[in-house]
This record gives C-alpha cells, structure tokens and sequence, in this order.
C-alpha cells in the first residue's frame, strides 16, 4: 500500500517561514513527479509547485520567488520551504506524486493534507 504522508504545517506570522515535508512509503517501483498543491474551502484545489524525475520544477505565479520545492530522491521525500508568507497562503496543503508500482502500472497518489495558517 502507497502513502504520502505530509508534515510540517502549523500557524505562522505574515512574513514567516514554514517547511513542509511529504514521504512516499510503502512498496513501489519508481516516483516520478512530486508536487504540492494547496486548497482553500469553497474553490478548487490548486497547484503550488511541482518537480518531475530530472529536478525540473515549475511553480504557480503566486509563490514564485518565495516557495522553493526539492526533493530527495534517496528518501522518497519532497520538501516545500515557504518564505514571505502572507494570509492568502493559508490553506491545506497537500502532496501528490506520481507513482509506478510495477514497471507498467502507475497511478496518482495523495496525502491527507496539512494546515497552514498565516496570521498575526
């Protein structure tokens, strides 16, 4: 059985920082694409970053310059470090990853989220 499990969310100041972390445990055969989205009630969830196998991230126009996604292939773990935070960052995170279970079965996979909260 895949599990992402996330950590690292909590309450922090406007113009904080704040890590989040996301591990891929149970048996699998490869990850490709890790990323983190993020989801407010009421609208849809949407993307923050993402990194595919080769280290290639991309991010949503409102993170840039603040949010920086990695990952450690060795760990099956991806990291988001947010700096700069402001109120609209608030919401639950969550990672996802694409992953093979087999060489030729793959599938998308989830985490249950963690809550960020940026607030004075």
């Amino acid at each position: 059985q895949v599990q992402l499990v996330e950590s690292g969310g909590g309450l922090v100041q406007p113009g904080g920082s704040l890590g989040l972390s996301c591990a891929a445990s149970g048996t699998f055969f490869s990850i490709n694409a890790m990323g983190w989205y993020r989801q407010v009630p009421g609208k849809q969830r949407e993307l923050v970053a993402v990194t595919n196998s080769g280290a290639d991230t991309n991010y949503a126009d409102s993170v840039k310059g603040r949010f920086t996604i990695s990952r450690d292939t060795a760990t099956n773990t991806v990291y988001l470090q947010m700096h700069s935070l402001k109120p609209e960052d608030t919401a639950v995170y969550f990672c996802n990853a694409y992953i093979h279970t087999t060489p030729r079965d793959w599938g998308l996979y989830w985490g249950r989220g963690t809550q960020v909260t940026v607030s004075s």
